[in-house]
């Protein structure tokens, strides 16, 4: 579904992503795992077209996404870090303009929209401007914006951020519901449990490399997917000093 070459970029002096190549299978639920500042978010949005990359191809349903974008985009459905909605709308407007914006005539957008408000648990909220979303709320309508024209590709980044553990569970349901029917997930996180409870294949991002990829058991090698992760990422600290820290100031 995804195929990843060579993918390099640098702003500046830094390179914040170092010829990254990766391929995710179809009907995959894969999970990338990296530090802060290890190059996920930057690799994602140059999958996404939100970011040119300096070189390297990055191919979507055997569709070139640079040279094709607008095929390649058809089958990408995107949930990006840093999330900017048009919050002045209400949940409702913005589900039919994301449908509309994706080609679709505007009865199938009130019938998909109205499986996504059930889907999502969003009836409460779906006449109320996006701008006076909880951040969990904001987090499920952009996910259902990104499913509204049934992608065949899901790029989801840290998309259980902010999200309370109910949420979280109906969301994973969701997502795990549409893996199995065909459709393939890649999503970054910093929680390793939830990589390990619902993917199947993981890539271990550090300092814009991919230091191990493969299945879930592979990457792990017998351990848990945190101790290859802090083992693979450097090992950890020995916390030393800051005696001062136990002299408390009262």
């Amino acid at each position: 579904m995804l195929e990843i070459t060579d993918l390099q970029k640098r702003f500046g002096a830094n390179t914040a992503v170092d010829r990254v190549s990766l391929d995710v299978r179809v009907g995959s639920f894969f999970g990338i795992v990296g530090p802060n500042g290890a190059g996920k978010t930057t690799t994602l949005s140059m999958v996404t077209g939100l970011l040119r990359p300096d070189s390297g191809s990055v191919r979507i349903h055997g569709i070139d996404a640079w040279a094709d974008p607008k095929h390649a985009k058809r089958n990408t459905g995107v949930l990006p870090d840093r999330l900017r909605l048009f919050d002045r709308l209400t949940g409702a407007q913005l589900l039919y303009y994301s449908g509309i914006l994706r080609g679709l005539d505007p009865r199938t957008v009130k019938e998909r929209s109205a499986d996504l408000v059930a889907a999502f648990a969003l009836d409460d909220a779906i006449d109320r401007l996006v701008a006076d979303y909880s951040a969990g709320m904001t987090k499920k309508i952009a996910l259902a914006c990104a499913m509204i024209h049934s992608p065949r590709l899901l790029v989801l980044d840290e998309p259980f951020e902010s999200v309370d553990p109910v949420s979280a569970a109906n969301l994973t349901e969701i997502l795990e519901r549409y893996v199995a029917g065909g459709g393939t997930v890649l999503l970054s996180s910093h929680s390793m449990d939830l990589i390990e409870r619902v993917c199947d294949s993981v890539a271990v991002v550090v300092s814009g490399r991919i230091l191990a990829s493969g299945t879930l058991d592979e990457v792990r090698g017998g351990e848990s997917l945190e101790e290859r992760f802090v083992e693979l990422a450097g090992g950890r600290k020995a916390a030393e000093g800051m005696e001062w820290l136990h002299s408390f100031s009262d």
